[in-house]
């Protein structure tokens, strides 16, 4: 059996191409090898098939794997085959002569993976069949669905407590990227793991932007969204299979090519849409929320929820989607209050009570989620039970943009003060819809039924809107002022904060909510490459894919396709060191691949790069070279419109047009800094960088009282950044 680095190393690079293992992967197969079961936690793009796909591949006998997605099987499949590793699968969507050709082969011994679902693998006759095959480990993959708790919860999946029985000595692993502490134990007790060893990964995604933006004509955001992205791939997931196939139809009028996915289309147009999905034939999928995908591509740049999600799991794993090879990608949530009403009478539809206290608890914390001042990924990775230590994370609109704040002590008192008198008036809470009723002044039957207009808070909150109302109550609980129930109909209660706040008149700041699109600043995990020949080898990796009639993902990574392009191989040598670079791979595309590097030399220059993978490519020029999203922006500034105007058609926020701005000044692009700052203010924003030195944008943001946005600071560090050129 092979065990030591020394020996999985080698088949490591053979099979799959990559010459290290990512975090916890060596400490999972080490475990699995020496026969012992493993409960694994890793995220979506973590590397969680390759801990049972190397083992396959290290002893003799067979690894069966349950996965509940036939789309999925298939996918991984093709991938192993493509690099010489013996696998198949047995699922409904095989014809009958297919399946008995695949067991004929298992009987052989022929393959070292078996991907199956639940429900087939339980059938009589395969398990007899099992016991017969000589299985050396058992990998259950997105093991959450055997929990009830979890958020995609599958029947079938308890009945693989069987399996233990029937390989009592046999090791199992258990896999999932999405599970709260109580599911983990759900999962480890129902699949009977004995002692297991447990690995849990950060639930982190460096190079995941979130954003969400306040939802406006939706279809007009997403289609600004996708065209200021024109060569991206990724999925715009919808609440309704109707939604799915609008957007889907609307988005192919305007030039931008789509599918729509649900389960009620057929298994037929579903795996069509897939493929065209996956071969790069359309660019975007229409998706229902509470249909999984299994999509296993790993270039979507995108995912965007164009309604609510239903609970902050589901939200995890569908932006997991994005950037699984690494590289930068955007995750965008379209919010409204709407969208919540929605989904509460969704929830009210539930036949089992406790289910529909468990969805409201959900739903709570993902609207906490979507209107949270505070930094996206630390709300995340808290979730999950994860500290996320560093004061900003660089990569959401929060941390990039941060909301603007203000005095919302007045408010705040009234609408505790409401909460208060209600309940003393009836002796029982109400929710926070008659609370805002009742602050608003309106003339409602419960109203006049309970005597609430004669208290003297009512009608003293016209200075707001109800959704205005709605906003500061929801961010009153997130503050521990309030205490929300999660029953049916769920009340407000008062907290002791939120009393002190009534008693001893403490301040509250609260945040301006979500109004305009978010910043893409935010680029952890970019490879600086020479995009020509990045783009020419995107243009082989397809013409070679579609010839193998394979998806052009199975052939190489975009990850692959930029190491080439940046360091540009002229011996197979030098491109064997490439990561993702298989030996069989290697053999069978090495020479065209080699021919378009040295094509494109002779055509343009060589590219230098910094030694910082992750850097941008220098200017050659000593200035900024300006992208096609900043020029874009420039041309409408010049053309008249204000940066409010851009913000809100482009579906940025006013600080990204601003950086764009920015950007141009740094290219040359001339800007009068008038148009933003009077004369005295320049003076005094100058005088606080002189002072402030390199400390950076933050220092220089408070040190003048927050009175300047971070967009406009930027434009003024740009401007005295030519002075000095």
């Amino acid at each position: 059996m092979v065990s030591s680095s020394h020996q999985l190393l080698p088949l490591l690079k053979q099979y799959f191409g990559f010459k290290s293992f990512r975090p916890l992967q060596e400490e999972i197969i080490r475990d699995a090898l020496a026969g012992k079961d493993v409960f694994a936690l890793l995220p979506t793009g973590g590397g969680k098939s390759l801990c049972f796909q190397l083992p396959a591949m290290a002893q003799a006998g067979l690894t069966v794997v349950v996965s509940p997605l036939i789309a999925l099987m298939k996918d991984q499949v093709d991938a192993l085959q493509s690099s010489g590793v013996p696998a198949t699968f047995l699922n409904s969507s095989l014809a009958a002569g297919e399946a008995r050709a695949r067991l004929r082969g298992l009987h052989t011994g022929q393959y070292r993976l078996l991907y199956a679902a639940p429900e087939r693998l339980m059938l009589s006759g395969v398990m007899a069949d099992l016991q017969r095959w000589n299985v050396n480990l058992l990998a259950v993959d997105e093991a959450h669905c055997i929990s009830e708790w979890g958020h995609d919860f599958r029947p079938e999946y308890r009945q693989l407590a069987g399996l233990r029985q029937l390989f009592p000595t046999v090791p199992m692993m258990a896999l999932t990227a999405t599970a709260t502490g109580r599911v983990r134990q759900d999962i480890v007790t129902l699949l009977g793991l004995r002692e297991p060893s447990c690995y849990v990964a950060s639930f982190d995604r460096p190079n995941l932007t979130y954003r969400v933006f306040a939802k406006n004509k939706p279809y007009g955001q997403v289609l600004e969204f996708l065209r200021a992205r024109p060569k991206a791939s990724g999925i715009v997931y919808c609440q309704s299979r109707k939604s799915t196939e609008s957007v889907a139809e609307r988005l192919n009028e305007d030039g931008v090519k789509a599918k729509p996915y649900h389960a009620g289309l057929t298994p037929k147009e579903r795996s069509q849409h897939q493929e065209l999905f996956l071969r790069d034939e359309v660019r975007v999928i229409c998706a229902t929320i509470a249909f999984g995908m299994g999509i296993n591509k790993p270039n979507v740049r995108f995912v965007v929820h164009y309604d609510l999600p239903k609970n902050i799991e589901g939200y995890y794993q569908e932006t997991g989607r994005a950037g699984r090879d690494g590289l930068p990608s955007e995750c965008v949530l379209l919010f409204s209050a709407g969208d919540v009403v929605k989904q509460t009478g969704f929830i009210d539809e539930k036949p089992d009570p406790k289910e529909q206290q468990i969805a409201r608890a959900q739903l709570q914390q993902m609207v906490h989620y979507a209107e949270a001042a505070g930094c996206r990924r630390r709300e995340l990775l808290g979730y999950f039970g994860e500290q996320f230590e560093e004061d900003t994370c660089g990569g959401c609109d929060n941390c990039l943009s941060p909301r603007e704040t203000f005095d919302g002590t007045l408010a705040a008192q009234k609408l505790l003060s409401c909460v208060y008198r209600i309940r003393e008036r009836t002796r029982f809470g109400v929710g926070l819809n008659h609370v805002i009723e009742v602050l608003t002044g309106a003339e409602t039957e419960k109203i006049r039924r309970w005597g609430h207009e004669q208290l003297s808070t009512y009608g003293i909150g016209s200075e707001h809107s109800r959704a205005e109302w709605g906003a500061i109550g929801r961010e009153l609980v997130r503050l521990g002022h309030l205490r929300q129930t999660a029953e049916k109909f769920s009340v407000l209660e008062l907290t002791p904060e939120g009393l002190a706040v009534l008693k001893e008149r403490k301040p509250v700041r609260l945040t301006k909510p979500v109004s305009a699109p978010q910043p893409t600043a935010h680029r952890a995990g970019e490879i600086a490459c020479d995009e020509v020949l990045f783009e020419s080898l995107v243009r082989l990796r397809k013409q070679l894919a579609d010839e193998r009639g394979l998806p052009p993902h199975i052939l190489f990574s975009d990850v692959t396709l930029r190491q080439m392009a940046r360091n540009y191989p002229a011996s197979e040598r030098e491109l064997g060191r490439i990561s993702g670079m298989s030996e069989r791979k290697l053999q069978e595309f090495g020479r065209v691949i080699l021919a378009v590097v040295a094509g494109h030399l002779q055509m343009q220059p060589r590219q230098i790069f910094a030694d910082d993978s992750f850097a941008a490519t220098p200017p050659i020029s000593g200035r900024a070279t300006l992208g096609v999203t900043a020029r874009d922006t420039l041309r409408r500034f010049r053309a008249g419109q204000s940066v409010e105007q851009i913000a809100t058609q482009r579906m940025l926020t006013t600080g990204t047009i601003c950086g764009h701005l920015a950007e141009a000044m740094l290219a040359g692009e001339p800007i009068d800094l008038n148009q933003f700052f009077t004369a005295e203010q320049q003076v005094e924003v100058a005088a606080a960088f002189q002072k402030t030195g390199s400390a950076g944008l933050t220092a220089v943001f408070e040190s003048l009282g927050g009175r300047f946005d971070y967009g406009r600071l930027r434009l003024f560090r740009a401007a005295m950044g030519n002075r000095r050129g």
